[in-house]
């Protein structure tokens, strides 16, 4: 079997072999998040299939491509789908795109994902900067053995999420009139969304949103030393007192919806960078 840093430097090898140029800025796109690909100057599209050691996305909503080009005159990586752990992945394959990105010179992260509100003052189809997080999935990526290269092995979680990154997307926001909320985001393993009485002890510790990603690849991010910003489009209301059933399809409708709000923050984001 090989070793995770075996597997990085075969796939790190390939793509500096494949790719025009070097990326600064990562994004992670979301479930029915693609439309920020419209402003993105792609040069190179590669599957994930293709890719050796990359884990292959199985998520309908998440189309499995990575996109290599320009974004507001910025060198970026974007990864069109992500990986889940209720997809049967193990957390070192859900972030190994992101020690990828930090070896083909990755700088910032942005991570997008769509959320349920657990705030009610946070309304379906409005955004949140994810100020902070609660990591509910049982377990990290740094479980296992521990490899120096990789980073610390018990990084400093302060900040999980760049204060300067979200100041700055507050002032964009603020300059274009785009409502956005600041949070706490948690994470569950799902697939399954959570139960009523679920929802009210995510409320009672301090969730905003709850999802079921994200925070893998922050914990990450943060070890390899990038600056990230996490960002959630809020597609449903888990108010435990008057939940309404929600499907898929409302919430990628829903995602849809607020997209170009989104698109326009990340534009003006890395452009500001």
């Amino acid at each position: 079997m090989k070793l995770l840093k075996d597997k990085l430097i075969e796939t790190t090898n390939f793509l500096k072999n494949k790719i025009q140029l070097t990326p600064e800025i990562g994004i992670i796109l979301g479930t029915g998040l693609n439309g920020l690909t419209n402003e993105i100057g792609i040069l190179q599209s590669i599957s994930y299939n293709e890719i050796p050691n990359f884990p292959v996305s199985t998520v309908e909503s998440h189309k499995g491509n990575l996109l290599i080009g320009t974004l507001k005159n910025k060198n970026i990586l974007a990864m069109q789908g992500r990986f889940h752990f209720y997809e049967g992945y193990s957390m070192q394959e859900i972030t190994f795109p992101i020690r990828v990105m930090k070896e083909l010179g990755v700088k910032t992260l942005i991570i997008s994902n769509a959320s349920g509100s657990l705030n009610p003052l946070f309304k379906k189809g409005s955004l949140m900067l994810i100020d902070d997080y609660i990591n509910l999935l049982a377990t990290t990526p740094l479980v296992g053995k521990y490899d120096a290269t990789f980073g610390a092995r018990f990084p400093e979680m302060s900040e999980p999420y760049s204060q300067r990154l979200i100041t700055i997307a507050e002032k964009i926001a603020l300059e274009h009139k785009i409502p956005i909320h600041k949070g706490v985001y948690a994470a569950m393993s799902g697939p399954c969304l959570e139960t009523r009485a679920e929802y009210r002890m995510l409320k009672l510790i301090g969730a905003d949103a709850i999802g079921m990603s994200t925070i893998p690849e922050t914990i990450v991010a943060k070890q390899v030393g990038l600056e990230t910003i996490g960002i959630s489009i809020l597609t449903d209301e888990c108010y435990p007192d008057n939940l309404q059933p929600v499907t898929l399809e409302e919430i990628i409708e829903v995602a849809a919806i607020a997209e170009p709000k989104l698109s326009k923050l990340v534009s003006e984001l890395v452009e500001k960078i």
